[in-house]
């Protein structure tokens, strides 16, 4: 089991203090994850701005968690679901759509399960979509600029998620009623 050091506000370095006080203010504590990405300044940066960019573009709520937690899933990330189940609540997004998500069952919405079919598409294949891959995701209501959006997402998952693995970041307190692993999916 591999760790990294998971900071808080006297241990960041300089360049991550701000970016953890921010956390504080806007989360009311230093999610587990700053703090791991707290030890490089630019990642936690770049985590946070990706995030920020995320939450602005074309998609909903219910939009946001599918393509977050498609990847989560997929990613295997055990901080990572939990947290995005809790988040999805407090987003108010349908308890259905979150279940089916970290179930890996498809969705009961056409369009919404559209945006998970692409978004596992991309991610599987690293990127490598067919023009059919395309057609059937236009065809449900999406276009271009939504597969951008996917990878915009993807970008910033990618990073909580392979920080994660590698750090072991524990669950934050807030969402350990959220557990989850793949192999409770599987078996």
């Amino acid at each position: 089991m591999t760790t990294l050091k998971i900071h808080n506000i006297e241990t960041a370095p300089e360049g991550s203090k701000t970016l953890l006080e921010n956390s504080q203010k806007a989360f009311g504590r230093i999610p587990g994850l700053h703090g791991v990405l707290a030890g490089a300044p630019q990642i936690l940066e770049g985590y946070q701005k990706l995030h920020e960019l995320f939450t602005q573009t074309s998609f909903n709520e219910e939009e946001l968690t599918v393509v977050w937690q498609t990847i989560n899933v997929e990613h295997a990330c055990h901080y990572c679901v939990p947290a995005h189940t809790g988040i999805a609540k407090m987003m108010k997004v349908e308890d259905g759509i979150t279940e089916a998500l970290r179930n890996e069952t498809p969705l009961e919405n056409e369009k919404l399960e559209a945006l998970r079919t692409m978004t596992l598409t991309i991610v599987r294949n690293r990127g490598h979509v067919t023009q059919d891959d395309l057609d059937r995701f236009y065809a449900a209501g999406y276009g271009e600029q939504q597969v951008l959006e996917i990878i915009l997402g993807l970008s910033q998952k990618t990073i909580s998620n392979y920080v994660n693995h590698i750090a072991n970041t524990p669950v934050d307190a807030a969402f350990e009623k959220f557990a989850w692993s793949k192999e409770q999916v599987e078996s």
